[in-house]
């Protein structure tokens, strides 16, 4: 038997985390999708299995800002849409992502911007 892929590994870790978390209308699932260009998040609401709010690392202005810092703009505005919707309470979704980086740069962000998690 041999040893699993990154992406392997990875899909197992976002298997075993959404079979503890789910998102409700009241407290919305963040979710969190990080490539190596971009980063993006969004508000699911799994007992309706609708988006809330999504919000992507090319919609705001990151020129000359490092990647850690465009994620943190991310998480502010994701925060902004969801208080536009009259949500401040939310699960965070890491995705089976390590909570270093642009992850965590994310939540502070979300976090900053009013969330709650």
């Amino acid at each position: 038997m041999s040893a699993p892929t990154i992406r392997e590994a990875r899909a197992r870790r976002k298997r075993r985390i959404r079979g503890r978390i789910s998102g409700t209308a009241e407290r919305p699932r963040v979710s969190v999708y990080r490539s190596n260009k971009a980063i993006y998040a969004q508000l699911v609401d799994d007992a309706e299995a609708q988006t809330l709010a999504a919000v992507r690392s090319t919609e705001v202005e990151g020129k000359g800002l490092k990647k850690a810092e465009v994620a943190k703009k991310v998480g502010e505005l994701l925060a902004q849409r969801a208080k536009d919707k009259g949500i401040e309470r939310v699960v965070f979704d890491r995705s089976g992502y390590l909570y270093h980086g642009r992850v965590k740069a994310l939540a502070e962000g979300a976090r900053e911007g009013g969330l709650v998690f």
